[in-house]
């Protein structure tokens, strides 16, 4: 078994990102957490601290005022790009979860008393809460379309058997960060515009952000979020884009402030900046993989070649490595939604019978292999007590994997799991 890169591409890869191979605390291990946050772009770093130590403000008469804004209107531009955005407007707040909540809670309260806000059961609370929170407030009625419990997603003929002429907002999920699986966000989005046209759909990004390309203009929704840590920038603010339609709903906002303005108070010049450097490396990698001219073909390019990149890495963990077994030959070893699952992005989900997840982490961190647990708590319960599972080990790659990761990984399983 293969990478997906080439080794030089590979090489290339490895060396824009920082820590790796080592924890700065812990020392060498393998990454496999990446759901939890993805490894930063050494560009990203670089950029951060120069912004850090800028002492000017945005809207001032005065150069480097102007410079200021000039670099986030070219990150908007470069999110465009990335995300294929023909319309609408990104903007920057606290987090994934906080924007979220203020994207679903100004959807419900446009569309107050009467009608049906219609979510999943696969959501991360980050939108399943909002959802359950704000419909009530508005006075609308809030259905959960269940997910298949098996496949460990959802499909779009789901939400058509849910959906209704008085649904007037819908959120899905794109990538569940428990199972790992992604949804077809068109397809969904077709399947309810099929019957509630003019339903607000704001759509959870922030696992599927990394492990692929974004279509903003084939979606035909009204917003879309993601976590810039879970995609090689850093922590500490999160994304959003808005339709049209979406953006002109009352907010909070200043009184005779710009009437489009989502933004509350002064936005960190450097967050936006550290977009402008993930778009950077993406058209890098699509230029490195393909023959493409163009930035959107190389960003297209690149988000193809992460698809395949983690693909070989799930195929190798499930199919095994050399010698080594893979997870579907180990007899104990259940994987969540199918070791044979196309909707699989760059994540395996595992309990191995007769050992505590929890002890599989630990065992695993042990030997230098950084995984996570899932218990069947607040954050990942909606997906785990269906299987009646109190918890499970979380593996979660991404491109800049190898399969030599996944073969350290396997020496170690081959232990717990024999």
């Amino acid at each position: 078994m293969q990478n997906g890169f080439s080794d030089t591409v590979m090489a290339a890869v490895r060396a824009r990102f920082a820590h790796v191979e080592a924890c700065p605390f812990e020392g060498r291990r393998v990454f496999f957490e990446n759901a939890g946050g993805a490894l930063t772009l050494n560009s990203v770093v670089e950029t951060s601290a120069k912004f850090a130590a800028i002492p000017d403000n945005q809207g001032r008469a005065n150069g480097a005022s102007r410079a200021l804004v000039e670099i986030i209107e070219r990150a908007k531009a470069d999110m465009a790009l990335m995300m294929n955005a023909e319309n609408g407007q990104f903007f920057v707040g606290e987090s994934g979860t906080e924007l979220l909540f203020r994207l679903i809670m100004n959807a419900c309260l446009a569309r107050k008393s009467g009608g049906q806000v219609l979510s999943s059961t696969l959501e991360h609370p980050a939108s399943r809460s909002a959802a359950a929170r704000w419909s009530g407030e508005a006075g609308l009625t809030h259905v959960l379309v269940p997910h298949d419990d098996a496949t460990g997603t959802i499909d779009a003929s789901a939400y058509a058997g849910a959906v209704t002429k008085d649904t007037v907002v819908a959120t899905l999920v794109h990538t569940s960060p428990v199972t790992g699986m992604g949804v077809d966000v068109a397809a969904v989005s077709a399947a309810i515009r099929a019957v509630a046209p003019d339903c607000l759909i704001i759509v959870d990004g922030i696992q599927h952000a990394a492990h692929g390309a974004i279509d903003l203009a084939a979606y035909n929704v009204d917003g879309y979020v993601i976590s810039p840590y879970k995609m090689f920038s850093r922590h500490g603010f999160g994304l959003a884009w808005m339709s049209p339609e979406l953006e002109v709903v009352a907010h909070n906002a200043l009184d005779g402030g710009p009437a489009l303005n989502w933004e509350m108070g002064t936005r960190d010049t450097g967050a936006y900046a550290t977009l402008s450097d993930v778009c950077t490396y993406l058209e890098w990698l699509g230029g490195e993989v393909s023959g493409a001219a163009e930035r959107r073909e190389r960003i297209v390019a690149a988000g193809a070649a992460i698809h395949a990149q983690e693909e070989a890495l799930c195929d190798a963990m499930i199919d095994g490595v050399g010698n080594l077994a893979g997870l579907r030959e180990m007899a104990r070893v259940t994987i969540l939604g199918g070791p044979d699952n196309p909707a699989r992005e760059g994540l395996v989900s595992l309990v191995v019978e007769g050992v505590d997840s929890a002890e599989v982490v630990a065992r695993l961190n042990a030997a230098g292999v950084r995984t996570h647990l899932r218990k069947a708590d607040h954050y990942s319960g909606n997906i785990l007590e269906p299987l009646g599972l109190a918890g499970c080990v979380r593996v979660s790659m991404c491109h800049y994997n190898s399969v030599q990761d996944v073969s350290e990984f396997l020496a170690v399983m081959k232990e717990i799991a024999g």
